[in-house]
């Protein structure tokens, strides 16, 4: 990894892998706000079907 020693490269990925985590949480949470919008409307497969 190019670090001076194990012990670096281990600091190093353990918060890497802090941060990713973190990361991917504010994802799922922003995709799930997203996703929920609003139920009073119909989606867009829901449109597409109607018949006119």
């Amino acid at each position: 990894m190019g670090h001076a020693s194990t012990r670096a490269a281990l600091i190093y990925q353990h918060a890497t892998q802090d941060r990713d985590r973190a990361i991917a949480q504010a994802f799922g949470e922003a995709f799930k706000v997203a996703l929920d919008g609003n139920k009073d409307e119909p989606s867009g497969t829901q449109r597409a079907r109607k018949i006119y």
